[in-house]
């Protein structure tokens, strides 16, 4: 019997790692997951993406997710499953507005084997403070938001249509 524990604040990386198994099982609960199977990303965006991230990105509750993958892999407990959601605000700050600085494609940078955050946090380097950057994604892009709010920057992100998120981040 395993002692890995399984929840919200449980790495992507450190689950792959404990139950290769589960990279099958969470393509199967979302399709977003297939960008596991990236290399780049998983070296990269799933060390520090929590699952909590990771159900952003599918779209879908954390708890959801987590008995999920608990009742799949037969992992017993971990704790409470806490919802820490609230990154996704309704109204957009006025220096959204402002004309962007720079803008990223952050699918297209997954495609290429690159991580968006890392291309984020050097764009937002090159900027000046209060300069803004557009980073557009094909999913939620919860771990680049989290990333960026934590080395100060401002951020909003919200979902363009079915298949685009946007995220702005201004410099601080």
């Amino acid at each position: 019997m395993s002692t890995f524990t399984i929840g919200p604040e449980t790495r992507v990386a450190e689950l792959l790692e404990a139950h290769p198994e589960a990279e099958e099982i969470l393509i199967g609960i979302a399709p977003q997951f297939k960008a596991l199977k990236n290399p780049v990303l998983r070296r990269t965006v799933a060390k520090v993406a929590s699952l909590e991230q990771a159900a952003k990105v599918a779209g879908m509750q954390v708890r959801e997710l987590v008995l999920k993958l608990r009742q799949e892999l037969g992992v017993e407990g971990g704790g409470e499953i806490v919802e820490k959601d609230g990154w996704v605000s309704l109204e957009a700050p006025a220096w959204v507005l402002l004309d962007a600085g720079a803008n990223i494609d952050g699918g297209a940078l997954l495609d290429a084997g690159e991580t968006p955050i890392a291309r984020a946090s050097a764009a937002l380097a090159e900027m000046s403070s209060g300069e803004v950057l557009v980073v557009s994604a094909p999913f939620q892009p919860a771990p680049l938001v989290d990333s960026l709010r934590a080395k100060g920057h401002e951020v909003y992100a919200r979902e363009e249509s079915d298949a685009t998120w946007r995220a702005w981040i201004r410099k601080q």
